[in-house]
């Protein structure tokens, strides 16, 4: 059964549905008072978070000391270390150049 992508003003909702109009029902199912802006049927049939993406790092990993070594691989060169954090972390390029400029600011 596909997996469909329901968002709302509050929500993105993750449905197993035979078709849009069955996800549509789920949502009034659960959630009668949200509307529905954009449904998408996903092309496969699972759902990945990068949990970089929500700020949250594995633990023993930290975020500094990771910046520190790509500044030092990068020799200083701020663009190149936002990259290499980004390769290294999965982050994504705002919160890679905050990090990555805060340890410039500290005199990595």
């Amino acid at each position: 059964m596909p997996l469909f992508e329901i968002e709302t003003r509050a929500h993105i909702v993750i449905a197993n549905a035979d078709d849009e109009a069955q996800a549509r029902g789920i949502l009034a199912e659960y959630y009668p008072t949200e509307e529905a802006i954009r449904i998408s049927k996903r092309p496969r049939n699972l759902w990945v978070i990068s949990k970089a993406a929500l700020g949250i790092t594995p633990e023993g990993i930290d975020p500094c000391n990771v910046a520190r070594e790509c500044l030092a691989k990068a020799s200083g060169d701020k663009v190149h270390a936002i990259r290499l954090y980004m390769q290294e972390t999965g982050t994504d390029l705002e919160r890679a150049k905050k990090t990555i400029e805060s340890n410039m600011m500290i005199g990595w």
